[in-house]
């Protein structure tokens, strides 16, 4: 069901939520949250987004509060913690941070790297430290956002590879500089697998990145894909194990992640549906945070209706921001 123009707009809550750390260049997270008949929804593509990237997450949003979501396989879900490119000074507060499963087996961490102004001394340092306060037997991936260059990944993630990788998430830009990236590391005898997530979210041929032997398994989310159904169309397409993760969402973009990883035929990766812990201030009393790792379909359902209309008119953004994101909606929409 495609809801008429005037029902979003007159449904539409735009939100501006102060983060915790510094994340992806934002201090301050946007967000429109959307009240559909069968609950909230977000809408929160990043504002550099071009409007048919919006609309593909607007279709996410109608799906979640108009339409159906396919059924769960699975009431839990494992989750990673999250560490930004910070000091390694500060590596342990951020994880203190996350109700990290007991069993250090069952532990796992994304840490960022390659951030711009930093050096690769300082992300050896970040994951050394990340390394030594979760374990050896923890599993942590790198996610390097595409900023690495072919010799600058096969540099990095050689100088990484004795902290014993997961998984290098989108290392490099282009699907092409992926491939090679994997034929160069194995030529190399360094043992770290590659995902796409970029290449997949952004891209117009998602599967692309299976035709080409570009990465050994996909990160998924559900707003950049176009709902929960598109994006499990795409992992069955692609024929390589996924890992959902966020898009840096509220409580309610997380649920719908909740949904798409309980209901992955196979999920063989903790997902990075934790970021709620990056957020200074959520839309919902109780956020969704993950309790000895996991997150389970029931709390997502019920943080989708637990939005708070006090908390959704403490945190209501400017009228000029309003205004770019009600204008910015109406063009989104056109294009469904």
């Amino acid at each position: 069901m495609r809801p008429h123009l005037s029902d979003l707009l007159a449904a539409a809550h735009v939100v501006t939520l102060p983060m915790r750390l510094r994340f992806r260049g934002v201090t301050e997270r946007e967000a429109v949250l959307i009240q559909g008949p069968r609950g909230w929804a977000e809408w929160a593509p990043f504002p550099e987004y071009d409007d048919r990237d919006a609309a593909r997450w607007l279709a996410a949003a109608v799906e979640l509060g108009w339409g159906e979501v396919p059924p769960p396989v699975r009431a839990e879900v494992g989750v990673n913690a999250t560490v930004p490119a910070l000091a390694a000074a500060r590596v342990e507060s951020v994880l203190a941070r996350y109700d990290l499963a007991a069993d250090p087996a069952r532990r796992t961490a994304k840490v960022k790297v390659a951030e711009k102004g930093q050096v690769l001394a300082d992300d050896v340092a970040r994951v050394t430290e990340v390394r030594r306060v979760l374990g050896p037997l923890a599993r942590i991936r790198v996610d390097a956002n595409g900023a690495w260059s072919v010799d600058e990944a096969v540099e990095a993630l050689t100088a990484l590879a004795p902290l014993h990788l997961e998984y290098a998430e989108q290392p490099c830009t282009a699907v092409e500089e992926l491939a090679e990236l994997r034929v160069r590391l194995a030529r190399a005898g360094v043992d770290v697998p590659v995902a796409a997530d970029e290449s997949i979210r952004r891209a117009e041929d998602p599967l692309r990145v299976a035709r080409e032997h570009a990465a050994d398994l996909v990160v998924v989310k559900v707003a950049p894909l176009g709902g929960v159904a598109r994006a499990l169309e795409i992992v069955d397409a692609c024929g390589l194990p996924a890992v959902v993760s966020s898009a840096l969402d509220t409580s309610v973009g997380l649920a719908a992640g909740v949904r798409l990883a309980a209901a992955l035929p196979q999920l063989d990766h903790d997902c990075g549906l934790g970021t709620a812990a990056l957020l200074a201030a959520d839309v919902v009393p109780d956020p969704l945070l993950p309790l000895a790792g996991t997150l389970t379909t029931d709390r997502a359902d019920a943080a989708r209706q637990a939005v708070d209309p006090g908390r959704l008119t403490a945190y209501r953004s400017s009228a000029e921001r309003e205004a770019w994101w009600r204008q910015r909606l109406t063009r989104a929409h056109a294009l469904l």
